[in-house]
This record gives structure tokens, C-alpha cells and sequence, in this order.
């Protein structure tokens, strides 16, 4: 299956800009007039309130605390550092960032081995003291019914580590280089890229090099996706950033931030609402000072059950 019905979510315990990130992260804003106390109270009821909503629609939520120490500013978005397979497979991501590379927590893999089938865990996180870079499902968004893992290359999106982990997996790899509108690299995959099961929502005009914009086009429409094309604006407000996904005896759902449904076009959410039930959840502070929005904070969680 392409979605899951099953996501983590990792409770920030010290939320904040973190300027680590920041330097290959051009989303990640300051907001003025907020002291780091009102920061976490404002990412802890962002937090609750979408927990609560995905729950509401049938998504099997499984929430875990972050730990206070060491401070782990990132820790709302475990879809980086981890990836959990439908055949049992885990992988732990190598990050770019030193202060990120915290977040991997065998606890949480043991606490999870209780309700699901952990068959393997493949670490690949040593890769860091080489500098190289892969942030799971940041840097890889999968098309998991056709075994295709799209990437666009970053500093933390190193293609020599795609390749292993497509070998490993048996996914063919479709890499390619993104910029937004200032030229930066886009660093994340995932911003400008969502695969659903029968539709893909993608910024091709981010792909600078015709070869590459083609090779990506012709990837998604010879699998049988509806394309969406979205802008570089609607990107800067998290257009690209969603997950489809599918609760149990529920109706499909598309995940995305309120910021990013209201940059869709009439057009866009007609389109994407012949495929599933949009759901918009509201996470401004996360979203400005974190540089990721709701895609990044579901990891989720293929397993078998018990």
C-alpha cells in the first residue's frame, strides 16, 4: 500500500529555531515578539490539536515524548531519522545536523516492537562521520506500490546513500537537483513533492534542468499519477508538503498544513478532493520556526502487527 494507517509523532519537549539547520533550511523564520516559553506552548497545543484531529478521522496515532536532554529542537519531524517498512524493516537515517542526531531512540524502536514485527534495523547513520547525508522521508519521498524513491540532491540528500538504500529495498532511484526561487538548493525532497497512491503533487518548476524535470514527469505519469503542478510561491508555503493517508474502514485522507490548503488554487483542491478528503491542520509556529510542516511530523509506521 502506498499510505499508512499508522503515523508517529514525536511531543517536542524544547521546540525552537535551531540555527544548525537553518544554513540548508531557507524556510525557517523567526518570530518576532515570542520568548521561548510562549514558542512551546504554542508548538505543544499546535501538537495536541493535530493529534487530535488525525485521530478524530481513524488515523492510528501513536505519540511518543520527546526526552528534555539532550535539547533536540527538531524533534517534532521523525520522518528524517527513521523509516518503518512493511516487511519488518527499520532504517535510521544519517543527519546533518549534530544537535538532530540525538532524535534516533532505540526506545522508541523497542517500544513499538511490542505492538509490531520488527524483522531488521539497517543503520546507516554512521555515514555521518563521512559527511554524508540521508534524512528519511525528508530527502525521499516513495512510491511505494511502484518501488520508485524520489530525491532531489542537497547537502543532506547524498546520491551515494540513495543508491544503497534503493538496493537495499529493491526501489528504483529518480534523482534529480531543486532550487527555490532565491536558487537555493531545495533541501528536502518532500516540500516540493508528495506521491499519493493514484495522484502526485509536484513543483516541477523547481527542476531547473529539462532532463531532469522530464525524468521526473515521465516517472510520475508512467506510473498513473494525476499530476498537480504547484508554484515556487505556493512551495514557500508548504504547498508540496503533504501525505496522503489511509485509516482503517475510513475514507483516504491528504494531510497538509492550513497555510498550504490555503495556497492551493480552487482548481488544485478540487483535483486532489477526487482523491481524498483534504484535512488541514493548523501548525503556524511549528511550521515557521521549525521549516517543516505536517508531512515532516508523520513518520509512518508500515509494520505488521502483531
Amino acid at each position: 500500500m502506498q499510505s499508512a494507517s499508522t503515523v508517529l509523532l514525536v511531543r517536542p519537549a524544547r521546540f525552537a529555531f535551531n540555527p544548525e539547520t537553518a544554513a540548508s533550511n531557507s524556510f525557517q523564520q523567526h518570530i518576532q515578539g515570542l520568548d521561548a516559553a510562549s514558542v512551546q506552548a504554542q508548538a505543544f497545543a499546535e501538537f495536541d490539536a493535530l493529534a487530535v484531529r488525525l485521530r478524530s478521522r481513524g488515523v492510528q496515532v501513536l505519540v511518543v515524548a520527546d526526552t528534555p536532554t539532550p535539547a533536540k529542537p527538531d524533534a517534532v519531524f521523525p520522518n528524517n531519522w527513521v523509516t518503518f517498512h512493511a516487511d519488518g524493516r527499520v532504517l535510521l537515517y544519517p543527519m546533518c545536523a549534530p544537535s538532530r542526531r540525538a532524535e534516533r531512540r532505540p526506545d522508541i524502536l523497542e517500544a513499538l516492537a511490542h505492538d509490531f514485527r520488527i524483522s531488521q534495523v539497517l543503520d546507516i547513520s554512521g555515514s555521518e562521520q563521512h559527511g554524508r547525508y540521508l534524512e528519511g522521508t525528508g530527502s525521499i519521498v516513495f512510491d511505494h506500490v511502484h518501488r520508485v524513491a524520489y530525491a532531489c540532491l542537497s547537502a543532506r540528500t547524498d546520491a551515494g546513500l540513495l543508491e544503497e538504500v534503493c538496493a537495499q529495498l529493491q526501489y528504483r532511484p529518480v534523482a534529480f537537483r531543486a532550487q527555490d526561487a532565491q536558487g537555493h538548493a531545495i533541501y528536502h525532497t518532500n516540500v516540493m513533492l508528495c506521491v499519493g497512491t493514484r495522484f502526485a503533487v509536484v513543483c516541477l518548476e523547481s527542476i531547473a534542468d529539462a532532463s531532469e524535470r522530464a525524468l521526473v514527469q515521465d516517472s510520475l505519469e508512467r506510473s498513473g499519477h494525476e499530476i498537480v503542478t504547484v508554484s515556487l510561491a505556493q512551495v514557500a508555503r508548504f504547498a508540496g508538503n503533504m501525505l496522503e493517508l489511509q485509516p482503517t474502514g475510513s475514507p483516504t485522507l491528504l494531510a497538509l498544513s492550513q497555510s498550504a490548503h490555503d495556497a492551493l488554487t480552487p482548481e488544485q483542491r478540487h483535483v486532489l478532493s477526487c482523491y481524498a478528503d483534504l484535512l488541514p491542520l493548523s501548525i503556524p509556529t511549528i511550521e515557521t520556526i521549525g521549516g517543516g510542516s505536517v508531512r515532516c511530523m508523520l513518520a509512518e509506521v508500515f509494520l505488521p502487527k502483531k
